[in-house]
């Protein structure tokens, strides 16, 4: 059973982090799961490949994501991520600048590996 400690989860956020900067998609690949359920701030649900398409095809860029207020909770096999990000970069060429509280669900996959299974997006208000 996946056991996870603080530092581990730490260090996986701060992969996602940096793959999401960079739009490097072979490393959000290896950390988001197959089977991912994830709900964006608009309520749409986001698969694991409509996600990597977005970045791979450049239609949402990051210049910035710069995280506060982090909170890890940890559970036996699994371990619960509240950040807020402050998002700037585009998206479809139009300007984004916003704040976003993420949630997110690191468990071992149907891959067989750590990965966020589940998420959730909510945009903070100003």
């Amino acid at each position: 059973m996946f056991k996870p400690s603080a530092s581990e989860i730490t260090a996986l956020e701060e992969r996602l982090r940096q793959a999401m900067l960079t739009s490097n998609v072979a490393e959000l690949d290896a950390l988001i799961a197959p089977e991912l359920l994830f709900a964006s701030h608009l309520g749409q649900l986001v698969s694991k490949q409509q996600d990597l398409e977005l970045h791979r095809s450049g239609v949402f860029q990051l210049t910035a994501l710069v995280p506060s207020d982090q909170r890890i909770q940890l559970n036996g096999g699994f371990a619960v991520v509240s950040v807020q990000m402050h998002l700037l970069g585009s998206y479809h060429g139009t300007a984004v600048d916003q704040h976003i509280r993420y949630t997110r669900v690191w468990a071992v996959s149907s891959a067989g590996t750590v990965q966020i299974v589940a998420g959730h997006g909510s945009v903070v208000a100003s």
